[in-house]
């Protein structure tokens, strides 16, 4: 493979013209050490460049900065099709404002032989736990359109502030962003005589409560349906939000604080946790008729 088909791939928004540009301006080269651990050199390569196994090609972004991100990803479970990832808290699925090396779907394309690998479904920067991938586009082309049949139930743990007077219950209930919100990603429970909802959407959850820990409560969250902020916005609906989350617990308070400055590390004992405390940790898949393959983080 040419140097510049390999990283076209890794640069999904320019084109062809764009990085063969980045040759000519000098700012792909190979890594290269000579006589086993002799000092490293650099060497510029042409586009048409063909690659050998082992070569460590470098490509340079100029004026780039990114957010610090947690790159301990794992591998939990594979087919010959799908990959069911771990991602940790505090690692955008995808590209964001500023993070386009430091995401889970470029650091698979990096780190494992998915060059191609493609997200089936998403989960917050801040939510940990599994995660499901495709390994190439023919496989992100075959189940992203029969998802709906592939994933038969996702399960989340989530931390709560309080000690919920149920130990179990389900929500049906639309929810929607608001035109009024502070907040514009904040999703609420849409209730009567409240009229400036943007787009309602039916959700339902089913809450279970694990186990209370003093004034905390470990809740099991089963997704019925998998609209935006869907576990968040309920249990704050019901009075328990989840520990760490700056949206929805606080009424927003330290989400909006950020925009004046950084969180202290007081906002953060208020808050519980430096990032919300929910993880997606069951994932059921029919991938073969009539068979439910369950991955669950141990």
């Amino acid at each position: 493979m040419t140097a510049i088909d390999y990283i076209a791939p890794h640069f999904p928004r320019l084109n062809l013209d764009e990085l063969a540009q980045y040759f000519a301006d000098e700012r792909v080269w190979l890594k290269v050490s000579e006589d086993n651990h002799a000092e490293i050199k650099q060497i510029l390569i042409s586009a048409h460049y063909v690659l050998q196994t082992h070569d460590r090609l470098c490509v340079e972004i100029s004026n780039h900065g990114e957010d610090p991100v947690n790159t301990n990803w794992t591998t939990v479970w594979e087919n010959h099709e799908l990959l069911a990832i771990y991602k940790p808290p505090l690692l955008p699925v995808s590209r964001t404002t500023r993070n386009l090396y430091g995401t889970l779907i470029s650091l698979v394309r990096r780190h494992s032989p998915w060059t191609q690998a493609q997200l089936l479904h998403r989960l917050d920067t801040e939510t940990s736990g599994l995660i499901l991938l495709a390994k190439n586009s023919y496989a992100d082309k075959k189940w992203k359109k029969n998802f709906e049949r592939l994933m038969q139930g996702k399960i989340y743990h989530a931390w709560v502030f309080g000690r919920p007077s149920w130990n179990e219950m389900t929500l049906e209930c639309e929810i929607s962003e608001r035109e009024d919100s502070a907040i514009r990603s904040r999703m609420y429970v849409v209730e009567n005589g409240v009229t400036d909802y943007k787009n309602p959407k039916f959700s339902k959850t089913h809450f279970q409560v694990i186990r209370n820990d003093g004034a905390r409560t470990l809740v099991e969250c089963r997704l019925f349906t998998g609209k935006k902020h869907q576990i968040r916005a309920h249990l704050a609906y019901l009075g328990y939000p989840i520990v760490g989350d700056k949206i929805y617990a606080f009424d927003g308070l330290y989400y909006l604080k950020r925009f004046q400055g950084p969180l202290t590390a007081e906002d953060f004992r208020i808050l519980g946790s430096e990032h919300h405390l929910l993880q997606a940790v069951r994932l059921e898949l029919c991938v073969e008729k009539d068979s439910i393959q369950t991955i669950e983080l141990k």
